[in-house]
């Protein structure tokens, strides 16, 4: 093998992507900014940051204390930000994209609610208004939405006027019926929450209908503590180590497009012919520029992740020879894909426009622009297939989730075993001859 000629290729290489002082920027520039945005999106470092809430109209066309209390609980979650609207309103801003969903309480809600609690007849609909866009906003909504009217209609049965209304009602149906241990057991309960709910209505005489005073309901009896599950007890979630580790695969691919376009570009120019008449083989050309590429995409990866570092504290918390490994695996990945794809194309144009589609549907399907869990089950399946998928989760795992070398073994594997494929493909298809 002449090691000589190789390492010519390479500094050549090297020095001519360094020549071009504003590509270089940009690309280390641009993943570094887009990443910064994502990662802000989704948590930033996790401390002081507001998360967004969930826009909802509510449209109370009851008007009850019930509905009332309802809107009232919606309004004081944090996760929600509710507005009071009427139904026409409601609608048009759902559809308009300013609503992520609307609550439609109709006429007669409380008073039907409170009898269908005893009875479980005759329950009201509650219309929800969804934007089809935003549908796990509107599943959020629909099981906060159940957790407070549930509470809230419970208080009314056993505290409130319509409460008392249903089962006095109840308690009228059921002297109709025949007389039954099941029936005498059940009047017996009935008249004592009526009982209670006299007694409560005195104590609580003149405190706000929606307020503390309101006395007995159902409620969910417990509470739940979300504790994030990352590296160090201590350490917060940062956002940003995921959105860096996804533009850095992303625009890392898009520099190995263009060192395969250069490839084409270089039959248009007159070094092909001095090339061909160095002492060269087919395959020593080819690993020359494979390992330029390889130290190119090194270089541009170090800068990215030291931005991140020093500017957005994204730390390795896990092995730092998983994370080295996943990187130069990546990297040699992203040159041996760049030089297949140039050999498949014919021309330069033509080669660039199908490698970025190429690199879009990677880097979309391995997850580098959101998490791979929010993806239909079917298409996480699929991303498994993706390189991409198995970059990104091992500079994870390496950096935020603080895994050890042994989960970083089988992506550098995925990895490297991929860019041996392309790599073969690349020498398939390339023509030494023009």
């Amino acid at each position: 093998m002449n090691g000589t000629a190789i390492l010519a290729l390479i500094r050549t290489d090297i020095r001519l992507y360094l020549t071009d002082r504003r590509a270089v920027v940009v690309g280390v520039l641009v993943p570094i900014l887009i990443a910064a945005f994502f990662g802000y999106v989704f948590g930033g470092t996790g401390r002081n940051e507001e998360s967004g809430k969930i826009p909802i109209a509510v449209v109370d066309e009851d008007r009850s204390t019930v509905t009332r209390a309802i809107t009232a609980d919606l309004a004081a979650d944090k996760l929600l930000q509710v507005t009071a609207l009427d139904r026409a309103a409601a609608h048009e801003q759902v559809k308009a994209g300013r609503q992520n969903a609307a609550a439609v309480f109709p006429k007669g809600f409380g008073e039907q609610t409170t009898r269908a609690l005893f009875d479980g007849r005759d329950k009201p609909q509650v219309e929800l208004l969804v934007d089809p866009s935003q549908s796990t906003g509107a599943r959020v909504i629909e099981g906060l939405l159940a957790q407070y009217a549930m509470q809230e209609v419970s208080k009314e049965a056993f505290n409130g006027a319509l409460g008392r209304k249903a089962i006095d009602g109840y308690l009228a149906d059921l002297d109709r019926e025949p007389s039954t241990r099941t029936r005498a057991d059940l009047t017996a309960l009935l008249r004592s929450a009526r009982k209670l709910s006299d007694a409560r209505d005195t104590a609580t005489q003149g405190e706000s209908a929606s307020g503390a005073g309101r006395g007995f309901g159902l409620s969910i009896p417990y509470t739940v503590a979300p504790m994030e599950v990352t590296a160090r007890a201590s350490a917060p979630y940062n956002g940003y180590a995921h959105s860096f580790a996804g533009m850095a695969v992303q625009f890392i691919l898009f520099a190995g497009i263009d060192a395969g376009v250069l490839l084409l570009l270089t039959r248009q120019r007159g070094i092909w012919l001095r090339l061909r008449s160095a002492p060269l083989t087919r395959s020593e050309f080819m690993l020359a520029r494979a390992l330029a590429t390889t130290l190119i995409s090194l270089f541009q990866f170090t800068l990215i992740y030291l931005a991140a570092a020093v500017v957005f504290k994204v730390r390795i918390e896990g092995s730092w020879t998983g994370f080295i490994g996943v990187a130069i695996a990546f990297c040699l990945l992203n040159a041996a894909f760049g030089l297949m794809l140039a050999t498949l194309g014919r021309s330069a144009p033509t080669t660039r426009g199908f490698a970025s589609m190429a690199t879009l549907l990677l880097v979309m399907v391995g997850g580098a622009w959101v998490p791979a869990f929010v993806f239909p089950r079917w298409l996480q399946a699929a991303s498994l297939y993706s390189p991409t998928r198995w970059a990104v989760d091992g500079l994870d795992g390496a950096t935020w989730r603080g895994l050890p070398f042994s989960s970083a073994v089988l992506p550098i594997i995925v990895l490297v075993g991929t860019a041996a494929a392309c790599l073969t493909v690349a020498l398939w298809r390339f023509r030494w001859e023009e």
